[in-house]
């Protein structure tokens, strides 16, 4: 069988049933039996509120019809929308080039970055298909999730293979989980199993292939590479999983029960072709957990600014830490022709950080613009000389800095049609150290999910990847400054990064209270700080860019606190 994991675009329905065409033409040279492309590929994933427009739904169908048509030969697994008396999120069972059966799937996530009971009806079949002399079944991403989800009623009414088609976005450290998951469902259930997973970025997700397939005992045998469009061919032993069946009493009884209630689909096997190219499971090796970071935060900043019609982006670099990581990140997602870099001194930037920001420019090759904002910020302090008189300087000419960097990245992505790329990263964001309309000013927060420490350890990867200083070794040992007033540094107002970072972790991603925090070793007036600092902030956060998901719980689609929120925690 194979796994077709590609890259699709919401709403490209003409070219993603483009992609399902060519990935069928190479099923048929490899001479797989059967074929499966990810969850509501037609349509590509997810694709929210255009499900409430009659016209898409119906343009989904009339694309599946187009695959039908391009599907002989072979039989297909294809995700699309499904309409009945509601829409159902479905796999279309092609054979031949005709329609053989729907698959509705039956467990809807609506948790963290996911709404699908705000667009469709669950699923109550679970049908199996007879496909020669062999038993096949395929569910939908959160089916397989759940241990009484259809897995098991459709092994109990004789499949032997199960494939699951995904739309399973990333984050750290999931994949391993996944595949987990997956090897407990097929040792429990003696089936073998095929996980196909969607892969590229799409808004704040990212998503990391790395589809696989696993015997009946658990074992992997075949898995695709992550962050790379793939196919993934394996030769599936049926007879073994019949065989491990025969010595497991316990199934007989189980499986009468589960007989009157799974209905059997019998479909013609199209005569078998001879591979035209020699057929090799391959075991694509798993990444390092900072090469998977990486590699997400590059393939959601490629597909981010390509799909949207992009060609080339503009970053700030300040010559610290996260600046330069985005631009690295930049360089590898789209080459260094389509970078450019600006740096915009003040009064206040240091001959360290001005030069670091010219020797990054130069190591990634990338175009360089320096332009000064000491003569911009004499002019607005003039400008409000009047009403501020008697003030002292304070935050309010530390945020004019930032907001008239700002208004200079916007005004070259206006002029020469760049996407401005911001550098903040989630322990900034978290407590709203960043300025609203001016670092926070552009159209992609490529680390807006990395937290500090991780944004140094995922740079250093970037360095030992290349096998060379790519970002210069200063950067990592100046500390880290916004440079708005003489001799600033981040941790004149923020605990330092380590013990930030862990608050954050626990209050942000695992909904830990004040007191549970304190209890695990730290300062409990910091925790309250820290914790009225995220409060605090919402409304920045709203009004910033989207930046892709990294950690398990990311602010935005994962994180919805209400601005108007009198709600606090007293201990």
């Amino acid at each position: 069988m194979g796994l077709a994991q590609i890259d699709t675009t919401v709403g490209d329905l003409e070219g993603n049933v483009r992609r399902i065409a060519a990935d069928l033409e190479r099923a048929r040279r490899f001479g797989c039996d059967l074929v499966a492309f990810p969850e509501l590929t037609i349509t590509g994933y997810p694709p929210e509120d255009l499900l409430f427009k009659p016209a898409f739904i119906e343009a989904n169908l009339k694309a599946l019809d187009d695959v039908c048509r391009t599907a002989a030969g072979v039989t297909a697994l294809v995700g699309f929308v499904d309409r009945r008396e509601d829409i159902f999120n479905a796999a279309a069972v092609i054979v031949d080039g005709q329609l053989g059966g729907v698959y509705h799937k039956q467990f809807l996530p609506n948790y963290g970055v996911f709404d699908e009971n705000r667009y469709f009806q669950s699923g109550t079949d679970t049908p199996v298909w007879e496909f020669g002399d062999a038993v096949f079944a395929v569910n939908i991403c959160e089916d397989i999730w759940y241990p009484t989800g259809p897995t098991t009623p459709q092994a109990m009414a004789g499949a032997e293979l199960i494939v699951t088609i995904n739309g399973s976005p990333y984050h750290a450290g999931k994949a391993h989980f996944r595949e987990r998951m997956v090897a407990t469902r097929a040792s429990d259930d003696l089936v073998a199993m095929a996980f196909v997973n969607l892969v590229g970025g799409q808004d704040e997700l990212v998503f990391d292939g790395g589809s696989f397939v696993v015997d009946a005992a658990g074992e992997c045998i075949a898995r695709g590479r992550a962050f790379e469009e793939d196919f993934v061919v394996a030769d599936v032993d049926l007879d073994a999983v019949f065989h491990a069946r025969l010595q497991d009493s316990r199934r007989r009884k189980e499986k009468l029960a589960q007989a009157a209630t799974t209905r059997r689909i019998s479909i013609p096997r199209p005569a078998p072709r001879p591979a035209a190219e020699p057929v090799t499971a391959v075991m694509a090796p798993p990444l390092t957990e900072l090469d998977e970071v990486f590699r997400a935060l590059v393939l959601a900043t490629r597909d981010y600014v390509r799909k949207n019609g992009f060609r080339h982006v503009v970053i700030g670099l300040s010559g610290g830490i996260d600046s330069s990581l985005v631009a690295a990140i930049a360089v590898e997602a789209l080459g260094h022709e389509n970078v450019t870099g600006v740096t915009m001194p003040s009064p206040f930037s240091s001959t360290g950080t001005r030069r670091d920001a010219r020797r990054l420019a130069k190591n990634l090759g990338i175009e360089f613009l320096q332009i000064p904002i000491t003569p911009m910020l004499g002019a607005f302090k003039r400008a409000l000389a009047k009403p501020f008189k008697g003030l002292k300087e304070d935050v309010t000419e530390e945020n004019l800095q930032a907001r008239i960097r700002g208004n200079l990245l916007m005004a070259l992505s206006n002029k020469f049609g760049w996407l401005v790329l911001t550098t903040g990263n989630k322990s900034e964001i978290g407590v709203g150290y960043s300025t609203l309309y001016g670092d926070m000013a552009g159209g992609f927060a490529v680390i807006k999910d990395v937290p500090k420490t991780l944004v140094y350890d995922v740079s250093r990867h970037v360095n030992d990847r290349a096998g060379r200083e790519l970002i210069p070794v200063s950067v990592f040992e100046r500390a880290p400054s916004a440079e708005l007033r003489e001799n600033q540094t981040d941790q004149d107002t923020l605990p330092p990064y380590p013990e930030l970072d862990a608050i954050l972790e626990a209050y942000v991603e695992q909904d830990r209270s004040i007191r549970d925090i304190a209890a695990a070793g730290f300062d409990v007036e910091t925790v309250r700080r820290v914790v009225g600092m995220v409060h605090r902030n919402e409304y920045k956060r709203r009004q910033g860019p989207i930046g892709v998901k990294i950690t398990p719980r990311a602010f935005g689609r994962d994180w919805r606190l209400p601005i108007v929120n009198r709600f606090r925690e007293t201990s």
